[in-house]
């Protein structure tokens, strides 16, 4: 069965300053529950702020290092979402399921990828 990775990306000036609501961590709880009993689940996690990251470039032959929060961009990866699927519509309806969770006035973007395998 192919596996698929949703990046998710979001835009750090609509989250909340102190992190997602009590009632948006309840509602992520259960829906991750949802999927993992669903066979679907592999791994899932949230990032860090970009203030607390680093980007590291190659250009040119050199590397340069830029320290977070990256403020040339309007959106951030915020986490990802690891799964096994029996295809892409299926990881896209476990997409849009997870944004749903979301109170409205976040800004979030899932990019859902197969992995290429062999």
């Amino acid at each position: 069965m192919p596996r698929f990775i949703s990046i998710v990306r979001i835009d750090e000036t609509t989250a909340p300053a102190e992190g997602p609501s009590p009632e948006l961590g309840r509602r992520m709880g259960e829906l991750i529950e949802e999927i993992t009993k669903a066979g679907v689940m592999l791994d899932t996690a949230g990032l860090l702020p970009s203030a607390q990251g680093k980007r590291v470039r190659w250009e040119g032959g050199r590397t340069s290092v830029t320290d977070g929060p990256f403020t040339e961009s309007k959106e951030v990866i915020g986490g990802y979402a690891l799964m096994q699927c029996k295809d892409m519509a299926e990881a896209v309806e476990w997409a849009k399921k997870f944004l749903q969770v979301h109170e409205e006035y976040w800004t979030v973007t899932c990019e859902v990828r197969e992995i290429a395998e062999g």
